[in-house]
């Protein structure tokens, strides 16, 4: 008999978020694993903006993804220009029912629901340098690390809430 407790390692429903964003980051979440990548939501920036998707492939490559629900919300937005300096790619994800030509030209395009995704337009290669390649790798690390710890152990990581 297996005397081994059983820990379920399901994150807290995030309330920051509309369901359609959830939905988008959800589907889009499920296209960067097929394409290699694994992917946190809600990563703090060192320039202290919090991006919606980074990825990670085992090349180090580290994506950027900004999900946008609506037009109102990508009007709204006049940071996302930002992100760029944190990434190797910068992408915007969205329903089907946006228009793509509302996103700026220079970044890439994912379509979403809940259950997936289709890269509709690759983003443009802006290698990172060196020091902040390591400096996202590790803070992605730390992050879900962190995150991990917490599902495992809640009262043990409750002055660590980033």
């Amino acid at each position: 008999m297996d005397n081994t407790a059983r820990i379920t390692l399901v994150p807290p429903p995030d309330r920051r978020q509309s369901e359609t964003a959830l939905a988008i980051a959800r589907g889009t979440a499920r296209l960067l694993r097929s394409l290699g990548f694994s992917c946190i939501s809600e990563l703090p920036l060192p320039s202290g903006r919090r991006a919606d998707l980074v990825a990670l492939n085992e090349r180090g490559e580290i994506w950027i993804v900004e999900i946008k629900s609506s037009v109102e919300d990508l009007r709204a937005d006049q940071k996302w220009h930002e992100y760029r300096a944190h990434c190797d790619r910068l992408f915007f994800a969205f329903t089907q029912d946006l228009p793509c030509e509302i996103f700026p030209e220079d970044t890439g395009l994912i379509i979403a629901d809940a259950y997936g995704a289709h890269l509709h337009c690759e983003a443009p290669e802006h290698k990172l340098a060196a020091a902040t390649r390591k400096q996202m790798t590790v803070r992605l690390a730390m992050a879900a690390a962190l995150r991990i710890n917490r599902l495992v152990d809640p009262q043990g990581h409750a002055d660590f809430w980033e």
